[in-house]
């Protein structure tokens, strides 16, 4: 959203890259269906929440994974994560893509057979972005914000539990739930690249996500990231 903007004149440039690879997906099965690898989704149905949204895009790159194309496989929009948990207890679709904390929450009632941290490569899904006006203005606080994400970064590393039941009180999730959402998005690398980034900018995690975003129709035309990024609110170590 924030490329998109950017594109069409917005006032706003990316400070920091949040969110490196998208490691909080799942894409899970009932118990009893014998689909077990990514290769067994020929000629089954797949849902995603929206199209153009990133879930659209990842259904198309798991096929991929699996040696298949899109259309080998059925995309079926659910509008929503919860309403694929819903469709799939329906029977309505046969794999339904399940993010942290919802995996956490269901990971016992359904079996997975595809984790975007083993099969996906990096991409920067979540970015930090400030209007020119702000930057102006604001420039400390940006700067403040930035290393106090870093700090709580760092904390969530550090101790886990406790950080996960700081989260379990502000978004009202059962604390084991939270703790084992945020254990688990903490120990997970993609090909060395963690999930929750320090806010330097990945550069190859951004074109690969531009990359999603065309095959789902979300972008088009050439794209200058370089142009797109602002560094001045790093630290200066990252």
């Amino acid at each position: 959203a924030a490329i998109a903007a950017i594109r069409q004149g917005a006032d706003i440039k990316i400070i920091s890259s949040n969110v490196l690879t998208v490691a909080e997906f799942v894409w899970a099965t009932k118990p009893d269906s014998p689909i077990k690898t990514v290769k067994d989704l020929k000629g089954k149905k797949i849902g995603y929440t929206n199209p153009r949204s990133t879930s659209q895009g990842l259904a198309t790159l798991i096929l991929e994974a699996g040696g298949l194309k899109t259309e080998d496989a059925e995309l079926v929009k659910t509008g929503g994560f919860g309403e694929g948990v819903a469709a799939l207890d329906a029977g309505l679709i046969d794999v339904a893509p399940i993010p942290e904390p919802l995996w956490s929450k269901f990971k016992d009632k359904y079996r997975p057979i595809a984790r975007a941290s083993e099969l996906l490569p990096p991409m920067a899904n979540v970015l930090g972005v400030a209007s020119g006006a702000v930057a102006k203005e604001k420039g400390d606080f940006i700067r403040a914000v930035v290393r106090a994400r870093r700090r709580a970064v760092e904390f969530m590393k550090q101790h886990p539990e406790e950080a996960g039941d700081i989260i379990a009180k502000v978004y009202n999730l059962d604390p084991e739930v939270a703790r084992s959402a945020v254990k688990n998005l903490v120990e997970s690398s993609t090909n060395g690249i963690e999930y929750w980034g320090t806010g330097r900018i990945h550069m190859e995690g951004l074109e690969k996500a531009v990359e999603v975003q065309k095959m789902i129709g979300a972008l088009s035309g050439d794209i200058d990231l370089k142009s797109m990024i602002d560094t001045q609110f790093l630290p200066d170590d990252i």
